[in-house]
């Protein structure tokens, strides 16, 4: 990073520089709704006033991976209204868009398509909440792009290898090579840089003269041993990183010792958790680069919610608070009002020199009570706040900090097992599967399956709803096992089966690849399988609404029925259908299918040792539709309001835990 100040000319480039964006976030709460498309207005506002070369996302523009139609219609409505125009764009692109681009419908940049007129490019990559999913791969940036209002890149689709090719950029005598990489599991990007599968590629030419632009969106902040990107990683011929995913603020570029280059982490631009590093001031950057100097002109973000946290441990008060009192509850809650009054008093004052600033502040107070205290009512407290701040029901946060104990027992101990996130981290399902058989005991370990892959689908079902998920893994997995018995030629005694079994899946978790690659054509298979579904009730409900006006036997009756009028034929084949219910609620899938029709149309999978179990079979596959039905409405309640009751995750993470060990434990394992 250079601190000089040099004046703006042909050959500088001005970029707009945010992350993080997350539009749609809480757009049912009736207080803050609309707090992020305020802001992206802002932003792009901003854009237009500095009149840039162009805007650079650092991904998670969207909160949701399917956001919703009043979502999706801000954001065309914002960028055309800020991004189309005749202010003619300055710079060139000299690379070949058709690698750039080359997963597009159209892949070239917009701002060069004929029948558009950009004033303003936009250059994103996706995020980890708004990232390609489903049979076609698609995400919410891919409508945008193929609206042509924003330009997509940094895709990778391959688990093998990743080869990242810049977006060559020039105006001037300033040429700019912009390298971006969307959202990938952190455990896998991990273990690719490591088997050096990562590669980005330079120009042939004059590698030198180019100011290398990197933009990321992974894991920053180590949150487990390969759960995050080490920045030595990332080669040392970059100029400048762009880090996106992390929502502390910290846009002035930041020096990397060991590689030499620069890190800018742009932050979010919207209260998402409710944590510290939310409550550093939002920032989004101007970025000046000329030749391979540059510099970072921080902008500060006027229409965000102001955001206020204070940390209390009641250990700490002892000449104000003794446990032993009969009314020290009434004396901590009226000492938290004291907090949160001095907390709404500084917000207010902000607010004043602020008038763009929303009305009512978000607060937070953190109380620890250890030490033989009890909490209040956070309900009744939240009312007396109910129409001066944005969060009532989240103001007060109970929490205990956990003494560390030696525990010798047999039984299963929730404690031991999942130790308690840090407020405002995400409880990953996989992490619960992985902590679970760590510590399980052996006669409730996994036998066929394994923890990676099992963790991976139920993500797959709780984050992205797919349906399928589970069941095909169950049978791809099956299916990969039998093949094996099949060439060892097994034969047919429980316990060397068992323990060929046992060793084929020793082998499998070792050969991280290939698992991984397994994993992804069960998923693979099971968005195909979601397609054909809904190709199937679609071609079903056409098939419902057509009026029936032949028919095969001219004797049974129908054909007078039929030549009385259409409205009554319409009417008499319904009710037929609606006769055969009991066929019809024993299909799985499909109107009208009959069970036996529907056994016949399904896969069927030969076992070893006797029938499959499958995961919709019986009770047993309801039980389970119904227990993760259950699990992503908790998972989707603890993303948009962090607790109900004041105490954050407490009674959620107990029944996610719950609720996945009764997933775990079922008979098809």
């Amino acid at each position: 990073f250079f601190p000089v100040l040099f004046r703006d000319d042909e050959d500088t480039f001005k970029i707009l520089v945010a992350t993080d964006i997350h539009l749609g976030y809480m757009e049912k709460d009736p207080v803050r709704g609309n707090d992020t498309f305020v802001t992206f207005n802002e932003i792009l506002d901003h854009a237009r006033k500095n009149e840039v070369d162009f805007i650079l996302l650092g991904g998670d523009l969207f909160h949701d991976n399917k956001p919703s139609r009043k979502t999706v219609h801000s954001c065309l409505e914002s960028l055309r209204k800020y991004c189309m125009g005749d202010r003619p764009v300055q710079f060139e692109i000299l690379s070949d868009q058709a690698v750039n681009f080359h997963y597009s419908k159209f892949p070239w940049v917009n701002y060069q398509d004929e029948n558009l007129n950009i004033s303003i490019p936009v250059f994103s990559i996706h995020g980890n909440h708004d990232d390609p999913t489903g049979a076609d791969a698609l995400c919410a940036l891919d409508i945008l792009s193929c609206a042509g209002l924003l330009n997509h890149f940094g895709r990778s689709t391959s688990v093998e290898k990743i080869d990242i090719s810049p977006i060559l950029l020039r105006k001037g005598r300033t040429k700019i090579a912009l390298y971006g990489l969307g959202a990938i599991p952190d455990e896998r990007l991990y273990r690719m840089f490591v088997n050096k599968q990562v590669t980005m590629l330079r120009p042939k030419e004059d590698e030198d003269s180019w100011f290398n632009l990197f933009v990321i969106h992974q894991n920053r902040s180590k949150h487990g041993a390969t759960n995050y990107i080490p920045e030595q990683f990332l080669d040392d011929f970059i100029n400048l990183v762009v880090w996106g995913h992390e929502h502390e603020c910290k846009i002035a570029p930041f020096k990397n010792e060991q590689q030499r280059f620069y890190i800018s982490q742009p932050g979010s631009s919207v209260v998402t958790s409710l944590s510290p590093g939310e409550a550093v001031k939002k920032h989004i950057g101007l970025l000046h680069v000329k030749g391979k100097k540059m510099k970072m002109e921080k902008i500060a973000l006027e229409t965000v919610r102001t955001f206020h946290i204070e940390d209390i441990v009641l250990a700490d008060h002892p000449d104000l608070f003794n446990p032993d009192n009969p009314n020290v509850t009434q004396a901590i809650q009226a000492f938290c009002m004291e907090k949160v009054e001095l907390m709404l008093d500084t917000a207010e004052r902000e607010r004043l020199g602020n008038p763009r600033q929303p009305e009512k502040p978000i607060i937070r107070l953190r109380v620890d009570y250890a030490g033989g205290f009890e909490p209040f009512s956070v309900h009744r407290f939240s009312q007396k706040y109910m129409h001066r701040v944005a969060n009532p029901k989240d103001i007060i946060h109970f929490f205990r900090r956990r003494e560390q104990k030696e525990k010798k027992e047999i039984d299963l101990n929730f404690e031991k097992l999942v130790s308690r996130p840090a407020e405002g981290t995400t409880l990953r399902v996989e992490d619960l599967v992985k902590q679970y058989f760590q510590t399980a005991e052996k006669k409730v370990q996994l036998s066929l399956l394994t923890e990676r892959g099992m963790g991976e689908a139920v993500q797959e079902f709780v984050d992205k709803e797919e349906k399928d998920a589970i069941e095909e893994l169950v049978k791809f997995q099956l299916e990969k096992t039998q093949k094996f018995l099949k060439e060892r030629r097994t034969d047919a005694v429980e316990e060397k089966i068992d323990e060929e079994v046992r060793k084929f899946r020793e082998s499998r978790k070792k050969n991280t690849e290939e698992e991984d690659k397994e994993v992804r054509e069960a998923m693979m298979r099971a968005r195909a399988q979601r397609s054909a579904d809904e190709v199937l009730v679609t071609a079903s409900s056409d098939e419902d609404s057509m009026d029936i006006e032949t028919t095969d036997n001219p004797s049974d009756g129908l054909s007078s029925t039929l030549s009385r009028g259409r409205g009554r034929a319409r009417g008499r084949a319904r009710g037929a259908r609606g006769q055969n219910s009991t066929a019809r609620g024993s299909s799985r899938r499909g109107r009208g299918t009959t069970s036996q029709e529907s056994a016949s149309s399904s896969r069927s999978y030969k076992s070893v040792t006797g029938k499959t179990p499958s995961i919709m079979d019986g009770s047993e596959g309801v039980c389970l539709i119904m227990k993760f039905s259950t699990l992503s409405s908790l998972n989707k309640r603890g993303s948009q309001s962090q607790t109900s009751k004041g105490v954050d995750f407490e009674s959620d993470e107990v029944w996610y835990i719950v609720l996945l060990f009764s997933f775990i434990l079922c008979k098809f394992l």
